[in-house]
């Protein structure tokens, strides 16, 4: 009896030891035999990913590991480049701080995409949806039956290729659809169709408008309640944050758009300002290398509302357009996984984090600069080009990112 009593005992000292142990090595503490004689330190965990996977890691130069790894390593700062063949290599200067853990988190993008047509009819003025879903463009060089209004739907699976998920909605049979201007309305549901700036159409983005609903009368009303609508949901979006917050991007934000999730807002600085801080103490992993608190009008910024943490993306060139700085500010949007931002200068379209890091042009050929939008689940990005051939009509194609 004594003997099993003991036993017990032991087993219950060793478990509770080897779960201490496991705690303290969650935390970061190891044995260092550095200078001769063991001793306990304090370090600090990297966790490296990277899509796709199996790229190599390296810290400060050195090949250390591969991706889907954890590091130990002692509190400081450490220069992290990530890179695979055939692939834009990803650089991050990281601080690693004891007891915590540090996301070393690399997108990679292929040297060589490859590019697809996903329309062949020609494709005019396209138009995001607002859930980013569906594009919207007017085709004008087949016969009246063909010209119109095209819905390309990004998210359907039931077609066979890319070039074959395009819905007609409205043809030039009933009226001259193919000259129209478009616009989404809040809900993503319809479009709104003008034609030579006179007659206006309400029409289903769904399906083929074979009697569509003429609101020329109306108009006023509906852009009334559209206008009403965008600032009721802007107001909900900040309905929720506690004051001394909605006041700071009242005061200095002028809001470009949310991320997806909902927890970062890129915008511009609509006066030169000092952010203060939203939340203290700082919550402890918070990256703050790269944040710029002090703000200059016109720069571009994202704000993340989780960490308060502000960083800036780009600057404006407020020299060429005082009277409208908005006039002077890239095609910016928001990355499916609201982490990254494609965005549009100087003739190239670029890939960038939302603190301003890795800044990466994955395509540098012709297209038409105003038209490019991510893929929903940023496989890809979409872009308006006739590939440097004037002769021909510019059509929708992807940029392939995997």
């Amino acid at each position: 009896m004594r003997k099993q009593l003991t036993l017990s005992f032991f087993i219950f000292i060793f478990i509770l030891a080897g779960t201490i142990l496991a705690v303290f090595y969650g935390k970061g503490y190891r044995l260092d035999f550095g200078n001769g004689t063991p001793a306990v330190s304090k370090t600090g965990l990297m966790v490296t990913t990277s899509i796709p996977d199996g790229a190599q890691v390296f810290i400060n130069g050195n090949l250390t590991t591969a991706t889907n790894n954890t590091l130990d390593l002692t509190p400081g700062e450490y220069t992290v480049k990530i890179t695979k063949e055939g692939y834009f290599p990803w650089e991050k200067l990281l601080k690693v701080e004891k007891e915590l853990v540090t996301k070393a988190d690399a997108l990679l993008y292929p040297l060589a995409p490859k590019l697809e047509s996903i329309t062949t009819l020609g494709a005019n003025n396209p138009v995001l949806d607002p859930s980013g879903i569906k594009i919207a463009f007017t085709v004008a060089s087949q016969s009246a039956q063909k010209n119109g209004i095209y819905v390309y739907d990004m998210n359907s699976r039931s077609v066979l290729s890319l070039q074959t998920a395009a819905k007609h909605i409205a043809d030039d049979s009933i009226d001259l659809f193919s000259t129209a201007d478009i616009s989404w309305t809040p809900d993503g549901e319809s479009l709104v169709a003008t034609i030579a700036g006179q007659t206006t159409y309400l029409l289903n983005a769904s399906q083929l408008n074979d009697a569509p609903r003429n609101i020329t009368a109306t108009l006023s009303s509906f852009q009334e309640q559209y206008e009403t609508d965008r600032k009721e949901k802007a107001a909900a979006q900040v309905a929720g944050l506690k004051p001394t917050l909605r006041k700071m991007i009242a005061d200095n934000f002028t809001i470009l758009s949310w991320s997806p999730d909902d927890t970062r807002i890129l915008y511009t600085a609509s006066k030169s300002a000092e952010l203060e801080l939203q939340i203290t103490p700082r919550l402890l992993g918070v990256d703050t290398l790269r944040e710029v608190r002090s703000i200059k009008e016109g720069g571009i910024y994202v704000y993340d509302l989780k960490e308060d943490r502000n960083t800036r993306i780009l600057e404006s060139n407020l020299l060429t357009c005082e009277t409208d700085p908005t006039a002077c500010l890239p095609h910016v949007t928001w990355f499916p996984d609201s982490k990254h931002l494609v965005y549009v200068r100087s003739e190239q379209i670029h890939l960038v984090e939302f603190d301003g890091t890795n800044d990466t042009v994955v395509y540098a050929g012709p297209f038409l600069n105003e038209f490019v939008f991510p893929w929903p689940n940023g496989s890809r990005i979409v872009m308006l080009t006739n590939l440097g051939n004037k002769t021909i009509l510019p059509n929708l194609y992807t940029i392939s990112l995997k």
